[in-house]
């Protein structure tokens, strides 16, 4: 039975799984906004808001957890020198879901994963 197993496999074994959210996760804090299915980017929300928590506290043993998770050390310098301090005063919901509609070619629904108060410039004809 699968009572209170919560995880979502989105149809990965456990280490692509780990590896697929690593790389929405350091995207989304590169770029600050990604689009991805509604799927991954629930489950990508979940390991985002516990990262840009540690975020906030920039202490050694913080800077070393985000380490193993988030890919490539200008992520983890991005994330402790501009997020933390940006959300320094909020207490979670880091994130958002923007949906899209189905996505052509799988009909996958689409959507946008971003932060909040980010500083992405969006294009002038609404896309």
């Amino acid at each position: 039975m699968r009572h209170r197993k919560k995880i979502a496999k989105l149809g990965r074994k456990s280490d692509a799984r780990r590896r697929m959210l690593r790389s929405l996760v350091t995207s989304l804090i590169m770029e600050e906004r990604i689009t991805t299915s509604l799927a991954r980017a629930k489950a990508a929300r979940s390991a985002a808001e516990k990262i840009i928590t540690k975020g906030r506290n920039d202490s050694v043993h913080s800077r070393r957890q985000v380490a193993r998770f988030v890919y490539g050390s200008k992520a983890v310098q991005k994330l402790f020198n501009e997020l933390g301090p940006r959300y320094a005063d909020r207490n979670g919901g880091y994130t958002r879901i923007l949906k899209l509609g189905p996505r052509k070619g799988d009909a996958a629904e689409a959507c946008i994963l971003e932060l909040v108060d980010s500083q992405v410039k969006t294009s002038s004809d609404g896309k």
